[in-house]
């Protein structure tokens, strides 16, 4: 292509030198913004398939457009570059990287960088102050693992800046804490360093979940003090050995031979990612959290699984040696074995992480939907597009449903669903007038002609989804009439059956099936749950006002006028029968009121 008509022919030259070697990336525009940061296994592969064609994706295709000059840096592995990739992201924030939706500070529990270091929790992540051992999910969880340090562990509480100096000057004095034992007095030096570092050894095992570890040292005390005949010592590192079981027993515990592991798994819907991950220590599941991500360019789930994986293996500061995953991932990690586990515990850890990346999303989606309605609304359509394979999303769709009872009183009922909500004034009844006996798809056909033939006559608003209460055949009857009409492809029409929940598409024989938790196939369900409820309670009082049109028509005097002049009046059947003489008579006169209230109350016959 000639230079003046190729849109990137100021990059091909850089694009030809690019190497094959794993790394990071940067699209950067005229004014010298970062437009996007990338990791790639080849830089040549991956940053040259930006600029090859158009991209169907609108957003990618214009970000694309912007890109003046390109930066790379090469990496040792592409799990290097994926971690430099996440720390980059978070510091420049480019305009077309995902954003990691994190708006809230998480509890940690944090060892001191000082002298006699202090054991504390924090909402504040400042990793050069000290260690830190979390997130953990509620304040509730940390403060449960504090007070077990606390009853196992003499710490010191206070702040006091014990300096050599000041502890060899005799500047401080105990405190309460030292006469309850909590404290060993290293403020008066009644506590060596050494001891001291011993005993926070202990505690890391503990905030890791290396119970075993601290299990064993506890063990060695009370041993090492039984020996030395210091019963009262040897007694209390046996409570603390108990108190420290009981708290192993109350953990989630998978299996002990499954040992260390991460869990990582992916939850993904039109908008947002949601990745979890699991801490497991000796069988254990320590820690857990959940990262919540705003797509931007169609990311893929690998991707963002990737950038999860990165993330929080920075954020649990963990060096395990065993990663567990919910799908396949094209990441190689030196020393670490990557896998997706098919049976056995580790399956149930998988289940178990996305059971927690599904309640994350339900109460994020939950508070979304009280705060901002609009916006629920817009993820909702969004998603409701991208489920159903739509070319539009489905603000407007309608649901239909027939009823009959052996063939008599056939009617049909059409709900009217508007931004996911049932429309209640737009909903409409249908009593068949063409159909005899129970042909189901004969009456789907006479409904839908009627429907859109009236919308069309009427010049109202055409919905862009219909969904039929049932399989192929009922699917087949209205996209025939929906073709008569000239309707065909302006309106996007599925069927869906009872028994499996199975989606038909016209011209597809393979039926869509949709994840069971899926918000799209809970708006389905409730739209084909209420088209029936609609049409059942129509059908019913059509029911009972033919029958009982019926018996009065069998009475002598009684026609068709008078009838429908009692139904008329009294509204139904039940509503005659109510109904007292004085009543029926100022309707229809005393001679025929007194006919029809004696019919009435006589017994049918077979009665």
């Amino acid at each position: 292509m000639p230079d003046g008509l190729d849109p990137f022919a100021h990059l091909r030259v850089f694009l030809r030198s690019l190497p094959e070697k794993p790394g990071i990336y940067k699209h950067i525009d005229a004014d010298d913004k970062i437009l996007y940061i990338g990791k790639a296994k080849s830089l040549k592969n991956r940053v040259n398939s930006y600029f090859r064609g158009k991209h169907d994706n609108q957003r990618l295709q214009n970000m694309v457009l912007q890109v003046r000059r390109i930066e790379f840096m090469v990496t040792e592995t592409e799990y290097e570059a994926l971690l430099l990739e996440n720390t980059l992201i978070k510091k420049e924030q480019p305009k077309y990287n995902i954003n990691l939706k994190d708006g809230k500070s998480y509890p940690w529990i944090v060892i001191k960088k000082e002298r006699f270091p202090r054991v504390y929790p924090t909402f504040q992540f400042k990793p050069r102050e000290g260690e830190y051992y979390g997130p953990y999910v509620s304040s509730k969880g940390m403060y449960t693992v504090l007070d077990l340090i606390k009853q196992l562990y003499p710490l010191r509480t206070c702040n006091l800046a014990l300096t050599q100096d000041n502890i060899r000057q005799g500047k401080f004095k105990v405190c309460l804490e030292y006469h309850l034992k909590n404290c060993k007095g290293p403020c008066v030096g009644d506590q060596t360093e050494v001891d001291y570092a011993r005993t926070l050894e202990s505690v890391r095992s503990l905030l890791k979940g290396r119970l075993r570890h601290a299990k064993k040292i506890l063990h060695t005390q009370m041993e090492e003090h039984a020996a030395a005949l210091e019963f009262e010592a040897a007694q209390e590192a046996k409570d603390r050995l108990v108190l420290l079981e009981k708290y192993q027993a109350k953990s989630t515990v998978v299996n002990p031979t499954v040992g260390d592991a991460d869990v990582f798994t992916l939850l993904s819907d039109a908008e947002f990612a949601y990745v979890n991950g699991l801490v497991l220590r000796e069988g254990a599941v320590v820690r857990g959290h959940t990262l919540e991500f705003k797509k931007k360019l169609d990311e893929s789930d690998a991707e963002l699984l990737a950038v999860g994986v990165a993330e929080l293996r920075e954020l649990f500061g963990s060096e395990t040696s065993e990663i567990l995953l919910s799908q396949p991932l094209d990441l190689e990690i030196d020393g670490v074995k990557v896998t997706v586990p098919q049976r056995g515990d580790k399956v149930r850890l998988i289940e178990l992480s996305l059971r927690n990346a599904r309640a994350y999303r339900l109460e994020k989606l939950k508070n979304l939907s009280i705060v901002d309605p609009d916006r629920h609304v817009n993820r909702l359509m969004k998603q409701m597009q991208t489920d159903l394979r739509l070319p539009v999303e489905p603000r407007h769709f309608e649901c239909f449903d027939n009823s009959n009872f052996h063939g008599d009183f056939p009617v049909s009922a059409c709900v009217v669903f508007k931004d996911g909500k049932p429309s209640k004034r737009d909903y409409r009844h249908f009593n068949v007038k063409t159909v005899e006996g129970p042909n189901d798809f004969a009456t789907m056909a006479e409904v839908i002609t009627r429907r859109y033939k009236r919308l069309l006559e009427e010049e109202q608003p055409l919905p862009q989804l219909i969904l039929v209460d049932g399989g192929k055949g009922q699917l087949s009857a209205a996209l025939e009439a929906l073709n008569e009409l000239g309707l065909r492809g302006k309106i996007s029409i599925i069927g869906i059956a009872k028994r499996l929940e199975e989606l038909y598409y016209p011209g597809d024989s393979d039926p869509l099936y949709l994840d069971k938790r899926s918000e799209t196939l809970k708006v389905l369900q409730r739209a084909r749950d209420e088209a029936h409820r609609f049409g059942i309670t129509h059908h019913r009082n059509r029911r009972s006002k033919g029958t009982i049109a019926t018996r009065l028509e069998t009475i002598a005097g009684v026609g068709p006028a008078t009838v429908e002049l009692l139904l008329s009046h009294f509204k139904s059947a039940a509503g005659i029968e109510r109904a007292t003489l004085e009543e029926v008579v100022a309707v229809v006169g005393s001679k025929k009121a007194a006919a029809v209230k004696a019919a009435l109350e006589a017994p049918e016959a077979g009665d």
